[in-house]
């Protein structure tokens, strides 16, 4: 059912578009609309309209009203969707060399792990989505993603051993947890709450704001910021639907996806403080842990990458 309203509203769209000579691209995420992704979607939608004289247009829907991440992944294969965000780590099933971002400590610093988006190791990512019929456009920030529990904070990872702790949905999230002594449990985002409030899991790991907003800090009132990885949202297209587009229109788009990766990402460090002083203040206990004994539990983890496709990137991101 969910299959054949996203084609209707396609159809409906299409019939839109001949009657008004507009090309309308839809875009699904699964964040609320409270999230800065999806105001910087809500920009780079008035950047669209902007730059294309209106001639092009997004149709954003919102809180996984189209699927999960996975599943949008799927509509954009058959062209059935136009575009979305999805974090890099579920990527990982289609394009093996994201597993890159799933590395826990790769990434020093934002600072870091900007200079790696921003240069030759993050553009050819983008471009390895072709393999998978979608199209890269941009990466926007998601910051760092640490851990927070039910029960007791998290400052070592002893603390993590027996806990079943939800993951991305990837095999190198999933090895990570499990170096670090968890038992890593995938879960679909929107069915996180219930499985921390039944008990089905005993923690998660993610970023403020993610944290804040979806109000697992009511349920998981212990977060300690460990930052073991820096996982970006990427934002990517259907292949089949941008190859439809005239090259004016890619150029159009592109431009508008330039101006929101701006944007998001003056967004997103206010966004992180704001919902760190928010949970503070609702009660949550913040940690600082000392991150070397996290850094020494996946250092044999590392030395499992030596002989992998991202290898040579590893070697790069380090000499950084």
């Amino acid at each position: 059912m969910r299959f054949l309203t996203v084609v209707m509203s396609i159809l409906v769209l299409a019939a839109c578009n001949n009657q008004q000579e507009k090309t309308t691209l839809t875009l699904g995420h699964t964040h609320n609309t409270r999230h800065v992704v999806h105001e910087a979607m809500e920009y780079m939608a008035e950047r669209l309209a902007l730059h294309s004289d209106g001639k092009m247009e997004l149709a954003i829907y919102p809180g996984a009203m189209l699927g999960s991440e996975r599943e949008m992944i799927e509509l954009l294969q058959i062209g059935s969707l136009s575009i979305t965000k999805v974090s890099a780590s579920p990527l990982e099933g289609f394009v093996p060399e994201m597993a890159l971002f799933g590395i826990p400590y790769l990434m020093k610093s934002r600072e870091h792990y900007w200079q790696v988006l921003d240069g030759p190791i993050g553009q050819d990512l983008l471009d390895k989505t072709k393999i998978a019929r979608l199209k890269g456009l941009g990466y926007f920030d998601a910051g760092s993603r640490s851990f927070y529990s039910t029960e007791g904070p998290i400052l070592s990872p002893d603390d993590l051993t027996g806990k079943k702790i939800r993951v991305l949905n990837s095999p190198t999230s999933m090895a990570t947890a499990k170096a670090l002594g968890a038992a890593a449990t995938p879960i679909a985002w929107g069915e996180l709450y219930a499985a921390l409030q039944q008990g089905v899991v005993d923690g998660a790991e993610n970023n403020p704001p993610s944290y804040y907003i979806s109000r697992h800090y009511e349920i998981a009132p212990y977060y300690s910021l460990d930052e073991h990885t820096f996982v970006p949202d990427i934002i990517i297209a259907s292949l089949p639907v941008w190859n439809s587009l005239s090259s004016q229109e890619q150029k159009w788009l592109t431009q508008a996806m330039a101006d929101a990766v701006v944007y998001q990402k003056s967004l997103w460090e206010k966004a992180s403080n704001d919902a760190l002083e928010a949970v503070k203040a609702a009660g949550v206990k913040v940690y600082y842990p000392d991150k070397k004994p996290f850094q020494e539990k996946v250092v044999e983890f590392h030395k499992t990458f030596e002989n992998s496709p991202v290898a040579e990137q590893i070697k790069i991101i380090k000499a950084m």
